[in-house]
């Protein structure tokens, strides 16, 4: 049954304050553009504001400063993080129930935590523990000595290689790999790659969520390490020995080389890739495609490849497109 909610009942559960009519029923959420009557949107972009003044939807959740529209407003110091928590109320996710599917293979040595679900096809071996009300859905695979953390949640062909750790409340969407081999070979003299064994692991701290066919490589020796609470995006590669601190983003093809180390609340948006042995400092956001091949103090923003200061790769980015017309400038100027 879907669930309704009246804007009073609502701005209540958001400790938001309310502008309008508190007994409109919200029965869902949507995007500005798309929104209709009973349901709840929001701003938190201002290049959207505009549109609060035409959007069909019942409600807008807002920041406290923003003007005065016809619309119901919700209002608030984080609309984004509201209508994300807006979200939450009214979608209601599939239920996995407690037990193991009849062509799950799970080894006599496992340790599987209570009210734990184990879909079709999974495999859990030899010496694996995992915690209580773990989700494992079809075709995934727990490798030997693994050790995972409660409310474990791995979607469908997710893999934990063999002595990886995991801690509580982490999600591995579909086709994530934590603990592939890291991508190491040494040249003999007669010029062949000799694999270097990937002997170390890889270790997931709690609140971890890592997005689809994403890869985490285990180090060839010690542990490759991601912090608590970071959030991992589509397509990303971690290498080998890499490490990162606690809350850090990285957004969609990014590439650590083996070796990076990121601090805390570091930001890589999409694309950025990292050579190895690089080392950034807490709070460092390097913004799309940007590469860095040297450390990063912490606390700064880059842009660009090779990258370097935001500010001045910004003014730089304008002066392209004049770089014909001030070539010529020149040129008369030497005459």
């Amino acid at each position: 049954m879907s669930t309704v909610l009246t804007l009073g009942a609502l701005a209540e559960r958001l400790g938001a304050v309310l502008h309008g009519d508190p007994a409109i029923e919200i029965t869902g959420v949507a995007g500005i553009e798309e929104a209709s009557a009973g349901q709840v949107t929001f701003v938190a972009n201002p290049r959207y504001a505009m549109l609060a003044r035409t959007t069909n939807a019942s409600a807008i959740i807002v920041d406290p400063e923003f003007p005065v529209v016809p619309t119901a407003t919700l209002r608030l110091e984080n609309p984004y993080l509201a209508f994300a928590q807006a979200i939450e109320l009214f979608y209601t996710p599939p239920v996995y129930a407690p037990g193991v599917h009849a062509t799950a293979i799970i080894h006599p040595t496992a340790k599987i935590g209570k009210d734990t679900h184990i879909g079709a096809y999974a495999v859990v071996s030899e010496d694996v523990v995992i915690g209580d009300h773990a989700t494992l859905l079809p075709h995934t695979i727990m490798y030997p000595h693994a050790r995972i953390g409660s409310h474990f949640f791995a979607h469908a062909h997710a893999v934990v290689r063999e002595h990886c750790r995991i801690g509580d409340h982490v999600t591995l969407q579909n086709g994530v790999i934590v603990g592939a081999d890291g991508f190491g070979f040494a040249k003999t003299k007669t010029g062949e790659w000799h694999k270097i064994v990937q002997s170390g692991t890889a270790a997931l701290g709690d609140w971890v969520e890592i997005q689809a066919n994403s890869c985490i490589d285990r180090a060839s020796v010690g542990e490759t390490r991601i912090g608590a609470g970071t959030k991992i995006d589509n397509f990303v590669t971690v290498g080998h020995g890499s490490t990162t601190g606690k809350n850090t983003l990285l957004c969609a093809q990014v590439g650590l080389a083996g070796s990076s180390h990121l601090g805390n609340n570091v930001i890589l948006a999409g694309q950025v890739g990292i050579a190895g042995h690089c080392t950034l400092g807490d709070g460092v956001i390097l913004t799309a495609q940007s590469g860095v091949s040297h450390d990063v103090p912490a606390g700064k923003v880059l842009s660009g490849s090779p990258a370097f200061d935001n500010r001045q790769w910004l003014r730089s980015v304008a002066l392209f497109s004049r770089l014909p017309e001030l070539l010529k400038s020149l040129r008369r100027d030497s005459k």
